[in-house]
């Protein structure tokens, strides 16, 4: 197989798959497990309401959603990668705007992460996905295809 910038996305989309699957895996397993500190903080989190969005909610929701809400980020950038791997031979430039975004979102997560959770897996995600995202962009830049047709010129052009 040879190595193509619609094979690095593709490559990337998986890997963004598995962070999701695993995101999700690990967020909904977590049990509180360092003491009775822990466990406290967590009650509280769960039963302290208060009203939000004209709502009651708790931080327990917002915790929970948003830890949802990442994995799910997650899939959409999965499924993004996969489809653009698909038109990447007919428009590179286009696409590589927007792997671009993603190369520079995935590069702040990973340094939020680390900030925030010291949480080493997630970061070797992040990164490799950054630096698949970022061969792609190389090879979209060096390797155009020959099979694309140009645009023929009209009587107006």
């Amino acid at each position: 197989m040879k190595l193509t910038a619609a094979v690095l996305m593709r490559f990337s989309g998986c890997l963004a798959l598995l962070q999701a699957v695993g995101h999700a895996t690990l967020f909904l397993r977590a049990r509180p497990t360092h003491g009775p500190v822990e466990v406290a903080v967590v009650e509280a989190m769960q039963s302290n309401m208060f009203m939000f969005a004209n709502a009651p909610r708790s931080y327990w929701d917002m915790y929970t959603g948003y830890g949802l809400e990442s994995a799910a980020i997650c899939v959409v950038e999965a499924v993004l990668f996969w489809l653009l791997a698909g038109i990447v031979l007919r428009e590179p430039a286009r696409v590589r705007s927007v792997l671009v975004l993603f190369v520079v979102a995935n590069l702040a997560h990973m340094v939020m992460v680390w900030r925030f959770f010291a949480f080493p897996v997630p970061v070797v995600f992040d990164g490799a996905i950054a630096v698949g995202l970022a061969g792609a962009i190389i090879l979209s830049r060096t390797r155009a295809p020959h099979h694309v047709m140009q645009p023929t010129p009209t009587l107006e052009s």
